[in-house]
């Protein structure tokens, strides 16, 4: 089994940052690509930014230029740093990862429990 904690949420004002951190335990052989998901209410999932094992990056057009995401792969972190926020950034973050587990060596996608991120005057 594998779990992701995600901390680093919180109330901000526009223009202010956050830094999100994910890490993941468990039962791990590596882990693929990571990542960060939000929902707004009333609102689709949508993909915000995820990173590979080799470090490559995609960020959707709405974040480019303000946030950034990280990983530290001996740690089995991933980060994102989230600078120039705004009010339509507020949602519920997630991350994921996809995982080969130590069991059976197959890639399983793990969801964190999600951090809530306000961005408010």
């Amino acid at each position: 089994q594998v779990q992701l904690m995600e901390s680093g949420g919180g109330l901000v004002q526009p223009g202010g940052s956050l830094r999100l951190s994910c890490a993941a335990s468990g039962s791990i052989f590596r882990i693929n690509a990571m990542g960060w998901y939000r929902q707004a209410p009333g609102k689709q999932r949508e993909l915000v930014a995820a990173i590979t094992s080799g470090g490559n990056t995609n960020y959707a057009d709405s974040v480019k230029g303000r946030f950034t995401i990280s990983r530290d792969n001996a740690k089995n972190t991933v980060y994102l740093q989230m600078n120039s926020l705004k009010p339509e950034d507020t949602a519920v973050y997630y991350c994921y990862a996809n995982v080969v587990v130590t069991s059976n060596l197959r890639t399983v996608l793990y969801w964190g429990q999600g951090t809530q991120v306000t961005v408010s005057s």
